[in-house]
């Protein structure tokens, strides 16, 4: 596999895990083994979550960067991990938290977005 596709694919995992820890907590309330716990028991929860962010988001961009042999620059490098993130919350946003909605001016500033890729890679 490619440097840059093994890249791309350490930050989706990175960034799912991400979601988790920043968001999924939201919905610790709903499930039985979570519904009294404090925000202390909270946030270390989601700092457990959070290590396997770091897994993968470590090497992802040691992996990528061209420094290191990989095919993106640091602008590349960042600009991917936003768009990755945005798609990930979207998904997670959609499955696991069925009263958000995906609006037109979400998609709207997702083309933007892209057209930011697109700027960042152009030479």
């Amino acid at each position: 596999m490619s440097k840059g596709i093994t890249t791309i694919a350490l930050l989706v995992l990175s960034n799912t895990f991400m979601t988790f820890a920043w968001y999924g907590h939201l919905k610790f309330k709903q499930m039985s083994w979570g519904e009294n716990l404090g925000l202390v028991a909270i946030v270390l929860i989601s700092w457990g979550i959070a290590l396997f962010e770091y897994i993968f988001q470590v090497p992802a961009n040691r992996i990528g960067f061209e420094e290191n042999g990989g095919p993106f620059n640091l602008w590349q490098l960042k600009v991917i991990q936003e768009v990755i993130t945005l798609l990930v919350f979207t998904i997670f946003s959609v499955t696991v938290f069925k009263t958000e909605a995906l609006r037109l001016n979400h998609l709207i500033g997702f083309i933007f977005l892209i057209l930011a890729v697109y700027f960042i890679f152009k030479k």
